[in-house]
């Protein structure tokens, strides 16, 4: 599958050595990494490390204006509720938002949160008897089971909705333009979509789907391993919900965001009474996108693409391994997009819970288990190493060094 002109494309040498310096510097602002110099984290697309701009802004807000929003006329609440409002208008400028007049932002306890309200409060609504969606299942289940919940509900009261399965490419795993342009109708009202795949580490490419889809059909993007890890623009993937989670963006637990266009469907505002905010979530959110802008997403793109085919290529010359995922991005000469700092594995003697323990042992954090993926997704566990701006060639020359020990005694 060679790639198109928005494609990420092939990386040539991993990593980029024209950032080592650039990375030095953001790495030198985590103080948990900094204090930490025998662990490799590597499991960012649980949860990323936070900088200390993000954790200063939110000891900034307790000290100085902690109070709750939109309950009160006095300065500390007056100025609680203007840090939500220029949270969410910093949301939709970090996404780059092509028609912010009309969009809304809303403010969840992170990505699966997200899609259920997108599910319960909105899909509901919009679908009619004998309409279809279009669900992902061998992605994570948080963008599967939502929208099975959503067609359930509207079964009891009486409105039938066809689910039908995403297709993907068998070799690339990406999802199957043709196939797709296949199950589409006159009826199709809802695609559900993910950006970047939490086990195979790619960008599916969805810029595409808007063509295939037609103009009609509402796509709704599951943005938990893009946003904060590489470019994500809404004006040009065309899509009209975005939901992601701040705590995979450096952001504080707890906290994540629903971008709704509001050019498709009805007007989308979460339902029921919504209780307090997560006000140092919320901040903490701000913060971090702030960071991450000034950062460079490109750049950060760069490098943790890089570390991944550092990765990819290492495991390729061990033979005890599998990388699960796209098999013509193996090498370093791939002409097929990389792994978006996402790499996931097996061995084929050591269970993958056992090689998660071992490679603690080594001060290797990963994440070996099945990874929550829906009906679809793969059967059995693996081990995931996942790879921020704070990361290393020395991270990746360690983990492999512990593999191939590995590789020469199977």
């Amino acid at each position: 599958m060679a790639p198109t002109s928005l494609d990420t494309p092939a990386t040539p040498a991993p990593p980029p050595a024209d950032l080592a310096s650039w990375q030095e510097a953001l790495r030198a602002q985590f103080p948990i990494v900094m204090a930490n110099p025998d662990v490799r984290y590597l499991d960012s697309s649980a949860t990323a490390q936070k900088p200390q701009v993000v954790l200063d802004a939110v000891q900034d807000y307790l000290r100085t204006c902690n109070a709750n929003a939109g309950r009160g006329t006095y300065p500390w609440g007056n100025r609680t509720t203007a840090l939500i409002e220029e949270a969410r208008t910093r949301v939709k400028t970090f996404l780059r938002d092509p028609e912010p007049d009309r969009s809304h932002v809303h403010f969840t306890s992170g990505t699966t949160e997200g899609l259920r309200t997108v599910a319960r409060d909105w899909l509901v609504d919009w679908l009619t008897d004998g309409d279809e969606i279009i669900v992902p299942f061998a992605d994570h289940q948080a963008n599967a089971l939502p929208w099975l919940e959503a067609v359930e509900l509207l079964g009891r009261q009486g409105t039938r909705v066809i689910v039908k399965e995403m297709p993907y490419e068998a070799d690339s795993h990406d999802y199957d333009q043709q196939a797709l342009a296949d199950l589409v109708s006159e009826r199709t009202k809802f695609v559900a979509a993910t950006h970047v795949h939490h086990v195979y580490g790619a960008d599916m490419n969805v810029h595409r789907i808007r063509t295939t889809v037609g103009p009609d059909a509402v796509i709704c993007l599951d943005a938990a391993q893009s946003v904060g890890h590489k470019p994500a623009d809404m004006s040009r993937l065309d899509v009209d919900f975005a939901v992601f989670s701040g705590h995979k963006s450096l952001a504080l637990p707890g906290i994540g965001a629903i971008w709704a266009r509001g050019a498709r469907g009805p007007a989308f505002r979460a339902g029921g009474w919504s209780g307090s905010p997560n006000t140092s979530g919320i901040v903490s959110l701000h913060a971090a996108l702030d960071w991450l802008e000034a950062a460079d997403l490109e750049r950060i793109e760069r490098w943790t693409v890089g570390l991944g085919v550092q990765l990819t290529d290492g495991l390729d010359r061990l033979s005890s391994y599998e990388v699960l995922g796209c098999p013509l991005s193996l090498s370093a000469d791939s002409t097929v997009q990389r792994r978006q700092g996402i790499v996931t594995f097996r061995h084929s003697a050591i269970s993958s819970n056992d090689l998660g323990f071992i490679l603690a042992s080594h001060g290797l954090l990963v994440r070996a288990d099945g990874h929550c993926q829906a009906r679809a997704g793969e059967r059995d566990s693996s081990v995931r190493a996942s790879v921020h701006v704070y990361n290393t060639p020395q991270d990746i020359d360690h983990l492999l060094d512990v593999l191939a020990s590995l590789d020469r005694e199977s």
